[in-house]
């Protein structure tokens, strides 16, 4: 087998041979077991010519997929000229050389796949650091089955006294180099994780904060260009592909009333997700994380959306995001054939709201939804706010919808349709206000209290 093999990740415009051994536990559609990975190999740019499976109980040791179905993957891989091999499981090291000793050719498992789409679809520095560690995580442990330049390496010149003996492997060199390598890029990403941490802190102590989240393909960056609109930005990368967004991209999205929230578009999850891209995207995900909402998207017209749904909830759990609101968004009902499926849905999660991201049905439920939790319970008030305070009448003026306003003294009273948790960025403010026939005051440059 030539040395290039193991040397390349990338699959675009290889002819490719899929491959799953189906184990009693796996979570695969039981009515097109390998569509997922045929739609993850597609959007890395493979050309599917065939499809294998074997059903076990339990992984062969040495292939992972039985002996006998090793051999047929060769036969498939001479048949069709194929390039690569690509599998449904996560491969060990020995198991990769195995398999490709036997068929002779690039052998690929889901991981490396994924991370070969990963690395495609990088757009910004942050995206790309992270990608190159992941890959380097994935690499480092397997250096043995990649490389086959392992003869020993010895000091001085080639030859004479001083250049006998053990010396080092080739191994040994490229393993440093990545430890090396990944310290760096480590280091790198921590400042990036820093910044983007003080940022996120800044934006939740000032605006109310929604996520979005879900299932890669859900159709997330089309509700996030629908939301935001032309005035807000949107602008997010939005395509019928597995992985279109890799990097969060935040805009405001505008409630009406002078109520906004910022809304954040977030790298979608898939199943089996290989953990160290969970671990290098920690700080990508950072916004879903200290959301103060989530909205769940779902695609509504996939067969097994509720699987789907699953995996986004285990992967919320496994990266901290468990205290805030979550909402259920059941999406592309333009698709459906029926409505039976989604009445089945609506009944399971009777708090979920039903749109179409790409026509736009349901949106105002989704908005007022939105704009009642941004706000809390909303009621009109008398506030009595000091006019030096111009911070205060500003975010009265641009926040809440103002009926009336009266100049008394130093103070403007102003009668305002206002929310709870309004009230509450006002006290965090340090505004200097009280609310008429309120006990509660904040603010001391009056030297108001509490009575």
């Amino acid at each position: 087998m030539e040395e290039q093999t193991r040397k390349a990740m990338t699959v675009v415009k290889e002819r490719a041979v899929l491959a799953a051994c189906m184990l009693p536990d796996n979570e695969n559609d039981p009515h097109d077991p390998l569509g997922e990975l045929r739609s993850l190999a597609e959007t890395a740019g493979a050309v599917v010519v065939d499809e294998i499976m074997q059903n076990r109980t339990k992984p062969d040791p040495a292939t992972y997929i039985g002996g006998g179905k090793v051999g047929e993957i060769g036969e498939l891989v001479r048949m069709h000229n194929a390039h690569v091999v690509i599998f449904d499981n996560d491969l060990s090291p020995r198991q990769l050389a195995n398999i490709e000793e036997e068929v002779q050719c690039k052998v690929l498992d889901r991981s490396e796949l994924i991370l070969d789409i990963f690395a495609a679809r990088a757009r910004t520095n942050e995206a790309r650091l992270q990608v190159e560690l992941a890959q380097l995580e994935y690499t480092y442990p397997r250096l043995r089955a990649m490389w086959s330049h392992l003869e020993r390496i010895v000091g001085g010149a080639p030859a004479g006294i001083g250049t006998r003996g053990p010396g080092e492997q080739q191994i040994e060199i490229d393993r440093r180099i990545v430890q090396r390598k990944k310290a760096e890029l480590k280091r790198e990403i921590k400042t990036l994780q820093a910044r983007k941490a003080r940022e996120v802190e800044k934006r939740n102590r000032d605006f109310y904060t929604v996520g979005l989240v879900g299932y890669t393909n859900a159709g997330k960056s089309t509700l996030f260009n629908t939301a935001t609109g032309p005035t807000g930005g949107g602008g997010a990368y939005a395509d019928d592909k597995l992985f279109a967004t890799l990097s969060t991209r935040t805009r405001r999205w505008d409630l009406g009333g002078g109520v906004g929230v910022m809304l954040s578009d977030t790298v979608g999850f898939v199943r089996d997700l290989p953990h160290h891209l969970v671990a290098s995207f920690k700080a990508t995900l950072e916004e879903a994380v200290h959301s103060d909402m989530l909205l769940i998207v779902l695609d509504v017209a996939h067969p097994r959306c509720l699987q789907r749904l699953d995996t986004v909830k285990r992967v919320l759990d496994d990266i901290g995001a468990t205290e805030q609101r979550r909402v259920l968004v059941l999406n592309k009902i333009d698709l459906l054939d029926h409505n039976a499926d989604l009445l089945v849905l609506q009944k399971q999660h009777p708090d979920s709201v039903v749109i179409s991201a790409k026509t736009g049905q349901g949106l105002d439920d989704l908005l007022q939804l939105v704009r009642t939790a941004a706000t809390g319970n909303i009621s009109r008030r008398v506030l009595i706010v000091d006019m030096a305070d111009g911070k205060a009448v500003q975010f009265l003026e641009t926040r809440c919808t103002v009926h009336d306003r009266k100049y008394v003294e130093s103070d403007v009273h102003m009668t305002v349709d206002i929310g709870e948790r309004q009230l509450d960025q006002l006290r965090a403010m340090g505004a200097s206000f009280k609310v008429e026939g309120d006990a509660v005051a904040s603010g001391s440059s009056k030297g108001w209290s509490v009575e």
